[in-house]
């Protein structure tokens, strides 16, 4: 068992004032109404929605496609954030280097997606698989490249002039920023390229008493912002530094165990998050490819996204929390940002080579089926993908 050393970082906190932007309605044509999610394996007689946003730097747009019964995908509409997408310098296949860009609050009936060009996040109503803009919001930072949520409150991680991050409570449909919650990385504005230099993702623990932020190889680190009862974030996170790793995205599984790409080795390693917000590493197992960054997790297993070997590794979590490898899978160029039905039965994977998203069935034994692919428009080196 390897115990990776914590430490409080000396970050400081920034006052930005978040005010809201004017609310812009977007008219949807006739709602398609899609079944409610059912317990894992069963069947949606209708199908349900996939979600992509194309990132594109002219005019952010997110994609809705329906969802068939088989897990094929068809676009249903094209609707504009409001806002522009960005290009982080040194990428290619992945303007944002981010994961979690576009965040799918199922129980609101909210769709959250950054606008990295804009430093905005728009919020879309979700009718079944078209969408209906509310709102526009300044994030408080700058190049926000990742969004989560938990109850009724919505944070944002901003990529650059050292990283950020900034919070908001949600009344109804609608963000308010509070200007006491937005906390500074501490990141150096100047490193390049930015790529790999900037943070990677933002995300609540499952239970909503923490927020985790990885830091690729800004910090090579992984930042746990312990939140109060009332939802203030601690000044400075307890900080778990990872030398070489560049920790890119993460998921939890069933379990609340941290499972982080690591793109330095191409690997993925699993941490037990404690109180204190100290991690403890259960192991690390190398993908054997290249540009191991994203990592999607469906009951107990997990799938990881190589962007330079266009493959997909599969694990599955045993019960002491060590992986057991599946396979690789391929895709098309470009293996980017994944998301998995809320049935658990397909994965969807943004390919960004091309701007496509791969369609897969996920069997039994873990194992991926292609069953298809869509060609999202304006999406070459798109990311942020979400699935009912």
């Amino acid at each position: 068992m390897t115990v990776r050393r914590s430490r409080l970082a000396t970050v400081a906190v920034t006052a930005v004032t978040a005010a809201a932007a004017a609310a812009a309605l977007f008219a949807a044509p006739g709602a398609s109404a899609s079944a409610r999610p059912g317990p894992h394996g069963t069947t949606h007689p209708r199908g349900g929605a996939v979600f992509v946003q194309s990132d594109n730097t002219t005019a952010n747009t997110v994609v809705a496609y329906h969802r068939a019964p088989d897990g094929t995908l068809s676009r249903r509409g094209v609707f504009p954030t409001g806002g522009r997408g960005g290009v982080l310098d040194g990428s290619v296949v992945d303007h944002l280097a981010s994961q979690g860009s576009l965040a799918y609050d199922r129980e609101a009936g909210l769709l959250y997606a950054v606008n990295a060009g804009s430093d905005t996040l728009t919020v879309f109503a979700v009718h079944g698989d078209r969408l209906e803009r509310l709102q526009i919001v300044p994030t408080g930072g700058d190049f926000p490249v990742s969004v989560t949520f938990h109850g009724n409150r919505v944070w944002v991680l901003n990529a650059l002039d050292g990283g950020s991050i900034q919070g908001f409570v949600r009344t109804g449909h609608r963000l308010r920023g509070i200007d006491s919650w937005h906390r500074g990385l501490g990141l150096d504005p100047a490193a390049t390229p930015q790529f790999t230099h900037t943070p990677g993702q933002i995300s609540f623990t499952p239970d909503g008493s923490n927020l985790v932020v990885t830091t690729k190889a800004g910090a090579n680190s992984i930042d746990v912002f312990r939140l109060n009862r009332r939802g203030t974030p601690a000044v400075r996170p307890v900080v778990t530094t990872v030398p070489g790793a560049v920790p890119f995205g993460f998921a939890f599984d069933p379990e609340g165990r941290l499972q982080v790409t690591e793109a330095g080795p191409n690997a993925v390693e699993t941490f037990v998050l404690h109180r204190d917000g100290t991690l403890t590493s259960l192991g690390q197992v190398l993908t054997g490819q290249a540009a191991t960054c994203w990592i999607v997790a469906t009951d107990h297993k997990l799938y990881a996204s190589n962007a330079g070997s266009a493959t997909l590794s599969g694990y599955r979590v045993r019960r002491d929390g060590t992986l057991a490898a599946l396979g690789n899978t391929a895709t098309d160029p470009g293996t980017v940002d994944a998301a998995v039905s809320s049935d658990g039965r397909n994965l969807y994977v943004q390919t960004g080579a091309q701007g496509h998203v791969n369609e897969f069935r996920v069997n039994r034994d873990g194992s991926l089926t292609r069953i298809g692919s869509v060609t999202v428009p304006g999406a070459v080196g798109g990311e942020g993908i979400a699935a009912d």
